[in-house]
């Protein structure tokens, strides 16, 4: 299952709460110094899906629905590299979520390979996800403060585009509460309400 949404929407911890195991697509972003980087009033653009390495996500999920494990990159967002690799191991279980901000640039080449349980964009008050994000990215230290506040300015106004876009590359727009549920049902097999 693929779960996309703005960033602050809360991908983690309904991804959490569904007790799956959880890829963090996050761990897929472009080192800082690779040259194919997009790049915006002269800084690199980490809300581009061209920062992030689609191919090498697809082909995770591809090995981990093959095998039930992958080396995975752990990414470090405050150095803007990969710092390490790690195994993901799904422990027997059929279904898992990969979760990330870009989740949904993913959607089509994924049902295509046949890959694809469900994937869904959540979707909350721009409110709560600016103060929800820039409460996480303080306590994480991801970038200064300053930083941090302007980036968050730049989302909230730019949060309704992003859900446009992910519906439009095939995520279903939900709540958090109707992912959860939609969770639950695959894992009964009952179709999803």
């Amino acid at each position: 299952m693929l779960l996309a949404g703005p960033s602050g929407s809360g991908k983690s911890y309904v991804a959490r709460r569904t007790g799956l195991p959880v890829l963090c697509l996050d761990d897929f972003y472009k080192d800082g110094d690779d040259p194919t980087l997009p790049r915006r009033h002269g800084r690199v653009d980490w809300d581009s899906p061209e920062a992030w390495d689609a191919g090498f996500a697809v082909e995770t999920i591809a090995r981990l629905a093959r095998d039930g494990k992958a080396e995975v990159p752990v990414y470090a967002i405050g150095e803007d590299r990969r710092v390490s690799f790690r195994t993901f191991d799904l422990a027997g279980s059929a279904l898992f979520v990969a979760e990330g901000i870009f989740a949904a640039e993913i959607v089509a080449e994924c049902r295509e390979l046949g890959l694809l349980a469900g994937a869904y964009a959540l979707r909350r008050p721009r409110g709560a996800t600016f103060v929800r994000r820039l409460a996480r990215d303080l306590a994480e230290q991801r970038k200064a403060p300053k930083v941090l506040v302007r980036r968050g300015l730049t989302l909230l106004r730019d949060e309704p585009t992003v859900l446009r876009r992910q519906v439009g590359l095939g995520a279903e727009a939900v709540r958090a509460r109707t992912a959860l549920r939609r969770v639950a049902d695959l894992l009964t097999g009952h179709p999803p309400r």
